[in-house]
């Protein structure tokens, strides 16, 4: 009997002790998975004050790049490529450039657009980023931005990475009361589907206008903030002037597209003002997205060239230093060293 009641206490002892360490592990686990990576740490974002912030209301700076135009460089628009950006580059923000007026893309051809589109927003989830969902566009076109919107708010409303770029770059004569009444009406499709994520407000004159648009900013929403553009060797201390001033007027700036070249996407760099705009963006806490993930003959393309005749194909990750450009090089150093 005694041997009897000791292997029982023996017993419930060891299922005891196999239960306590499995909750155990089941619980750090969970922490583990939630707490560490990095979507699971910051959660779901939102604007206060002039400050991108987390779920925990502290100040969220994000670091990453955009892709370019879907319609010419849709290869890149993949899984594969996302991986190597997060594993290799450590960006925590991709941008998905969902080029709307070109032949070919988004007014003529939806499908290809949102493939794209969708192949870039799951493979960022997948690889726990914040991604942007930009619609790149430089003329109005209300109806079909509306039913864009709806249809990507109706599919991702319970996601926090997702963050909607409703205006990429208004160019022309257009005003602020223009852009603005656009952006109303966006807003709204958007809100009445997705009630928290960030939305980016874009600006006149390829979105340096935020001056402007601080002066008499759209009210009535939450978690607005204000895009701001620049390529470094054609916009200087002139255009951080108008930044300063659009913060100082409680306007919140996301730069969701830059460069270290001249506005044209082309010509030197200049790697002194990128060096400014990047300690301008850090003593303010702006987030910000480097352009551009793309194989073009010109400067800002940060992967070698494959557009001219005998080019070989651009590889769409893996990349070595002899796939990138200089300007892919520097932005990549960028990112790993912050992130």
């Amino acid at each position: 009997m005694k041997h009897k009641i000791q292997f029982i206490v023996l017993v419930d002892i060891a299922l005891f002790t196999v239960f306590f360490l499995t909750s155990s592990f089941d619980k750090n686990t969970k922490a583990t998975v939630g707490d560490t990576t990095f979507v699971g740490k910051h959660g779901q974002l939102s604007v206060k004050g002039v400050q991108l912030v987390d779920k925990n209301g502290e100040a969220l700076v994000l670091n990453g790049v955009s892709f370019g135009w879907h319609v010419w460089y849709s290869k890149f628009y993949n899984k594969e490529t996302i991986a190597w950006l997060h594993s290799d580059w450590k960006a925590d923000i991709v941008r998905a450039a969902i080029g709307v007026e070109p032949d070919g893309a988004y007014l003529q051809n939806p499908k290809l657009a949102m493939t794209c589109l969708y192949n870039v927003i799951d493979a960022a989830i997948a690889n726990d980023q914040y991604v942007i969902v930009d619609w790149h566009a430089h003329e109005i076109h209300t109806d079909e931005a509306k039913a864009f919107f709806k249809q990507v708010t109706t599919k991702y409303k319970d996601v926090p990475n997702v963050i909607y770029e409703i205006f990429n770059e208004p160019w022309g004569s257009m005003s602020w009361a223009d852009v603005k009444t656009y952006s109303v009406e966006v807003i709204k499709t958007i809100r009445a589907i997705d009630t928290k994520n960030i939305i980016l407000v874009g600006s006149p004159h390829w979105d340096q206008d935020v001056d402007v648009a601080a002066n008499d900013p759209i009210t009535g929403y939450d978690n607005l903030m204000y895009t701001l553009h620049f390529y470094a060797a054609t916009h200087k201390q002139e255009l951080r002037n108008k930044g300063d001033y659009a913060f100082s007027k409680g306007l919140p700036i996301f730069v969701s597209e830059c460069a270290g070249m001249e506005a044209s996407g082309d010509g030197p760099l200049n790697t002194i003002e990128w060096k400014a705009w990047l300690k301008w963006m850090s003593e303010r806490k702006i987030s910000w997205a480097a352009w551009s993930i793309s194989s073009k003959s010109e400067t800002c393309s940060m992967i070698v060239a494959d557009d001219q005749p005998g080019n070989k194909p651009a590889p769409i990750g893996n990349w070595t230093d002899g796939d990138l450009k200089e300007w892919g090089k520097i932005v990549r150093t960028e990112l790993r060293n912050k992130n």
